[in-house]
């Protein structure tokens, strides 16, 4: 409460209910208050009940009070109040008439939380009397939904049976498993109903990645959204087999197996549309910890054009997948979106007349249309065995996962040498950072300078929320440190958060392309051996732009903030 109604309300209960002024300042300079407010104190002191100060309260205020418990909140006010304003503020929509928005509050004389929802939302605020305590169970209610779900899930369990029920089945599961709501009614296990709604939570959250994580007590179950963890909620210890059972069975891993890792797959049909699920299984401390990767091919754009690269980098990305042959390399960090930028050139490329082939550990994407090989280490299937069968198929494009050794290396190259297009990642810091790393590993230079047309880095950028996305007053010093010069009449954006992008200011992500297209100065450069930073100056010298330089253009473009950008780029 703000310190005008906390002097507001000793009045009060000191003329309305009785209490002495002398006992109420006493509890109020305890040592134990902070970070309690006025209404805890005085009910958990016992010094006034929970009605009688609501009561109290609305005839001194001029509010009418409201009984949250006996109110049900139409879900979909969540969309209009960000979750991280309802809990700073203490406060939950209750309804809506037209552009009128009623909300019930803790104090409701709060005039930055009201002034800050009346911009926000844009409706005429009207704030109602309610307990503190009815309003954090409100919020709970209304932002959990998938936590509330799940627990009403859980007690449909046997009572006295500390886990949820096995599905039954062997592993022989449907090869697409429905999400619909048509598809879901007739499953009436407890698991997979939990299993089914975190998967479709996932979905409408835009998740690329879903951690089940056990711990000593508990098991948390977390989202990946737009490369920030978030946490979805989290379940009792005694269900946590039942959970890891149902998602192997899904993957057609072996259930009885608690020791080793294991790797699967499973696709599901949700929304409109077919998305594979890429399943990890890793024994630690408390259990199995499963993280399961959402491949949606829906994300993958037809065309270099989709991916919303700069016009310069663009450019050079299409003049080296124009070429007849040669080796094209992407690096960067895991997570930079990297196959997913090398999956839309073979979507590019995919025509009848080409032979396509891909050698991954794992399949990223499954395509239509292109030979697809997962390699087992374990049984000899490596990529340099695959790669060597390959080219006796006369493939016209190949795409190997990632080059980590020589004889990957050394066959890839070669490939390039012969006449066909190859695409693969590395992981390097900048784009001509490859160079070091592929003669470091053994490959002639002489070799790397006939067959590399093309590197580039790429880091992956969270988009500014179009709905939220307000003008940032930067200060000199940090776009000096930037080394971002802000022309005249353009303008920084931040997010400032609303329900759209969850309170985060940010909505989606975009690629941002260290482009280097190799010329004979360059391949001169490899042969004789110059050092990465001479090959970078020239590079930069004749056009390449560094990732922080992409970045910063896109920010004044508009499309991302400065802190972003200088979150995912190094300084140079």
């Amino acid at each position: 409460m703000t310190a005008s109604l906390r002097q507001r309300v000793v009045d009060l209960l000191v003329e309305n209910c009785g209490i002495d002024r002398a006992k109420l300042e006493s509890v109020l300079q305890s040592p134990h208050v902070k970070g309690k407010s006025l209404a805890h104190l005085l009910v958990e002191q016992g010094l006034v009940g929970q009605e009688e100060l609501l009561s109290t309260l609305a005839k001194g205020l001029g509010f009418p009070p409201l009984n949250l418990s006996r109110v049900q909140i139409d879900p979909t006010l969540a969309d209009l109040v960000p979750e991280r304003m309802a809990r700073q503020y203490r406060l939950v929509p209750v309804s809506k008439m037209g552009k009128h928005l009623s909300v019930a509050m803790a104090d409701p004389l709060n005039v930055l939380a009201l002034d800050d929802l009346t911009l926000l939302t844009s409706f005429e605020v009207s704030p109602v009397l309610a307990a503190e305590a009815d309003i954090d169970r409100a919020i709970q209610k209304l932002y959990q939904p998938a936590r509330d779900h799940v627990e009403g899930l859980l007690s449909e369990g046997h009572a006295g049976d500390g886990d949820l029920p096995v599905p039954e089945g062997s592993g022989e599961e449907e090869e697409v498993i429905d999400l619909t709501p048509f598809g879901m009614r007739g499953q009436r296990a407890p698991a997979v109903r939990v299993v089914d709604l975190m998967l479709t939570d996932a979905l409408k959250a835009r998740a690329s990645d879903i951690h089940v994580e056990p711990y000593e007590g508990e098991v948390r179950v977390r989202y990946r959204i737009d490369g920030n963890l978030v946490e979805a909620f989290r379940l009792p210890k005694r269900h946590q087999n039942s959970l890891v059972t149902r998602l192997k069975i899904m993957s057609k891993l072996d259930i009885t197996e608690n020791r080793l890792p294991q790797d699967g797959r499973f696709k599901v049909r949700a929304e409109g549309r077919e998305v594979d699920f890429r399943v990890s299984v890793l024994p630690i401390s408390f259990g199995n910890k499963v993280v399961l990767r959402l491949l949606d091919k829906g994300n993958l754009s037809v065309g270099l054009d989709q991916l919303g690269f700069l016009p310069h980098s663009l450019a050079a990305f299409k003049k080296a997948v124009s070429r007849p042959y040669g080796m094209i390399l992407v690096t960067g960090p895991t997570g930079s979106g990297k196959s997913t930028t090398l999956y839309s050139v073979l979507m590019e490329l995919n025509e009848p007349g080409r032979n396509i082939v891909t050698v991954e550990d794992p399949v990223e994407y499954q395509v239509e249309g292109i030979t697809q090989v997962q390699v087992h280490s374990e049984i000899g299937l490596t990529f340099s065995n695959v790669l060597r069968a390959f080219l006796r198929q006369a493939p016209d494009v190949v795409l190997v996962g990632e080059i980590r050794d020589m004889e990957t290396a050394d066959i890839s190259i070669k490939a390039s040498l012969t006449g066909q297009i190859v695409l693969s990642t590395l992981h390097t810091n900048d784009a001509p950072s490859a160079i070091s790393r592929l003669v470091g590993i053994g490959v002639d230079p002489f070799l790397l300078a006939s067959s590399l047309i093309f590197v580039a880095a790429q880091r992956l950028c969270r988009q500014l929320c179009p709905r939220c996305k307000i003008p940032d007053l930067v200060k000199p010093d940090i776009l000096q440190a930037a080394g971002l010069t802000l022309p005249k009449g353009r303008q920084l954006y931040r997010g400032k958060g609303c329900p759209y992008c969850r309170g985060t200011g940010f909505r989606g992500r975009f690629a941002i392309l260290e482009a280097m297209l190799l010329d004979d100065s360059i391949r001169e450069m490899i042969i004789t051996r110059r050092s990465t930073d001479e090959i970078r100056a020239y590079a930069q010298s004749h056009g390449m732009r560094s990732l922080r330089q992409e970045g910063l253009e896109h920010c004044l473009a508009g499309r991302t903030s400065l802190e972003e950008i200088l979150r995912v780029t190094a300084e140079e």
